[in-house]
């Protein structure tokens, strides 16, 4: 049976939660994290061998070994499904589904 939420007007939705995030896709302008109030995302950094690394906030000298940034899933377990983070991206680089179909 799948989850179902009301919203405030009685309407039933079903939640759509974030699943993956690809990375060919991703610009990481960072909009889907500043509109997920869970920490689900985190910003890395992608380095010319494809591999993510940490990004480091007081460190710029590390800014060389980065080819780009992107987001990625930090903890999956904390998205509630709103869909703030789908609505907000400009590349469409994110998967959503239900959590029957996980």
């Amino acid at each position: 049976m799948p989850i179902t939420g009301l919203t405030r007007g009685g309407a039933t939705y079903t939640p759509e939660f974030l699943v993956a995030i690809d990375m060919a896709k991703c610009i990481g302008c960072g909009r889907c994290y500043k509109v997920c109030a869970r920490n689900v995302l985190t910003l890395k950094g992608l380095n010319e061998d494809h591999e993510l690394v940490d990004l480091d906030a007081d460190d710029d000298d590390d800014d060389d070994e980065i080819e780009r940034k992107i987001m990625v899933i930090a903890d999956a377990g904390d998205c509630i499904g709103c869909g703030a983070c789908a609505r907000v991206c400009p590349s469409g680089c994110q998967t959503h589904a239900p959590v029957d179909a996980l």
